[in-house]
């Protein structure tokens, strides 16, 4: 940093380098979730309760197959054919442990209560663009009256209805669900 001098010049070089350093900040991973929560399998009601929160922890696994997809190569190696998050591959999973997320699991970490849901339609959406919104891609999944009828404690995402690779994961409670109502999981990613 420079001296002040009498003429300003050290105050004005010290101010144009901490501004040009303030510029170029990390690239920040955001999840923010909502559980919904409807009377039987009735949508189309309003949510008798909303849960909302953020944060989650991006997987080894996961991360790795963004950079295989960009580089487009398959996931974990060459010979492999890359299995996309998109409507017919992504999964929205929930299971009743409470065990801590570790950046090196591959699954949820319920024994036997935990369940993967199919996309709804038009999910996950991602606007294409140079925007601020095309920063984000948001999943979600109804589990029907049927589904997932345990108590919740982690979500995940994951590219298959079994195996493939578990994108993130979050530990939270979020209630137990029961056959009297339907669930819609809600996960929006934002990168910036």
């Amino acid at each position: 940093m420079s001296e002040a001098r009498g003429d300003g010049i050290g105050a004005v070089e010290s101010a144009e380098i901490g501004a040009l350093l303030d510029q170029h900040e990390g690239v920040r991973w955001r999840a923010n979730w909502k559980v919904e929560k409807f009377h039987g399998d009735d949508l189309d009601a309003d949510p008798f309760e909303i849960i909302e929160g953020e944060g989650n922890l991006l997987m080894y696994g996961g991360a790795s197959c963004l950079w295989e997809a960009l580089i487009g190569n398959g996931t974990g190696t060459a010979a492999q054919t890359l299995t996309y998050f998109n409507n017919g591959n992504a999964f929205l999973g929930v299971g009743d442990s409470n065990t801590a997320e570790a950046a090196t699991q591959t699954d949820l970490q319920a024994a036997s209560n935990k369940l993967r849901k199919a996309m709804d339609a038009t999910y996950p959406s991602h606007a294409d663009g140079t925007v601020v919104g095309a920063a984000t891609i948001t999943f979600r999944a109804t589990f029907a009256t049927t589904d997932a009828n345990f108590v919740w404690a982690e979500w995940a995402i994951f590219n298959g209805s079994a195996g493939g690779r578990m994108l993130n994961r979050k530990v939270t409670a979020l209630g137990t669900k029961t056959s009297a109502a339907s669930w819609q999981l809600t996960v929006t990613l934002t990168l910036s």
